[in-house]
């Protein structure tokens, strides 16, 4: 008897499960950004939220959860219910934080369901307008001459600067002098400034500041040139061919959300990425969509692990880390 009334509940519980996944969403879906607001994360967020709504039928809604590098943002998700209502929005944080962090309280490949990517974010090697160099090589050159005098900012430990910054020194070999900030804004602020010589940063927060000729762009860190941003050459132009890096941002779910929610998560993530207002809000902010068959929660699954693989080494072997 007992069970019987086990597998009845079971039945019911499941069957309830089954009505709710097909009637969802029945209320507001939040985006976490694990990021304050009004950072290029916080932006793409924001912007792929308001295209979703459409085929959501509903409203989505953007909650900052920053600290820790982005892994509390990403913690939260994780521990969220299964059902849909609590997505989270990252970039290339994902794949970086299992090297930078010895006690992670979440494993990117095991403990979220993947959504899909969104779109690439290049970054632009930027130094102060009154350093005497118009070009990566001349920089370069004054690189090596003034190796102790040189300073390289970044916006924090596991920060998209922070990780160009490393993969810059790589390219050229040669360790600089690093100058961490608490985020982007006073790293440019400096920069601008003349307080540092040299940042990497994403074209989202640099274009604005290129454009206006605060900052000297050397290269961009892209295979080929952004409309945006037409006389900054490729690194590989410049002279740099081993300096290639974009952030990209992706979209999770918690762990078992059931696949008819998923899938609807799926088909709205893809919806929106189509949407032309969407694709001009990127391309202004020097970001490109991502192609059709890497917007699958495949696609990022597979991505993921490639960039966990690729920026191990790189990390280790500049001996960052953070507890």
């Amino acid at each position: 008897m007992k069970t019987l009334r086990f597998l009845s509940g079971l039945a019911l519980a499941l069957s309830a499960a089954a009505v709710s996944a097909q009637s969802y969403p029945t209320k507001s879906v939040t985006i976490v950004v694990p990021f304050a607001p009004g950072g290029p994360t916080d932006t793409v967020a924001r912007a792929v939220g308001q295209a979703m709504e459409k085929s959501l039928g509903t409203t989505v809604v953007v909650e900052n959860k920053a600290g820790a590098g982005g892994t509390l943002g990403v913690a939260d998700v994780a521990r969220a219910p299964a059902d849909g209502y609590r997505v989270l929005v990252h970039h290339i944080g994902m794949a970086t934080a299992p090297a930078l962090y010895r006690k992670l309280p979440f494993d990117p490949l095991k403990d979220l369901e993947y959504v899909g990517l969104i779109n690439d974010v290049p970054m632009t090697l930027l130094v102060r307008t009154t350093l005497p160099v118009n070009s990566v090589r001349e920089l370069i050159g004054h690189v090596k001459a003034n190796k102790d005098k040189v300073t390289l900012a970044n916006a924090g430990l596991g920060a998209a600067s922070h990780l160009c910054g490393l993969l810059f020194q790589q390219a050229i070999q040669t360790d600089l002098t690093t100058v961490p900030y608490k985020g982007t804004a006073p790293a440019i602020t400096d920069l601008i400034g003349g307080q540092v010589d040299i940042l990497c940063d994403q074209t989202t927060n640099t274009t604005e500041q290129i454009r206006g000729g605060r900052v000297k762009a050397l290269a961009l860190t892209a295979p080929r040139r952004l409309e945006s941003l037409k006389d900054v050459p490729t690194a590989a132009e410049a002279g740099l061919p081993n300096f290639e890096l974009s952030i990209w941002h992706g979209m999770y779910a918690p762990k078992g959300t059931p696949k008819p929610v998923l899938d609807k998560l799926v088909a709205a993530l893809q919806t929106a990425l189509k949407d032309p207002g969407l694709n001009k809000r990127f391309a202004d902010l020097g970001a490109v969509t991502v192609a059709a068959d890497r917007q699958t929660p495949e696609a990022l699954g597979r991505h993921l692990k490639a960039e966990i693989d690729k920026w191990a080494p790189i990390i280790k072997a500049a001996g960052v880390y953070a507890d």
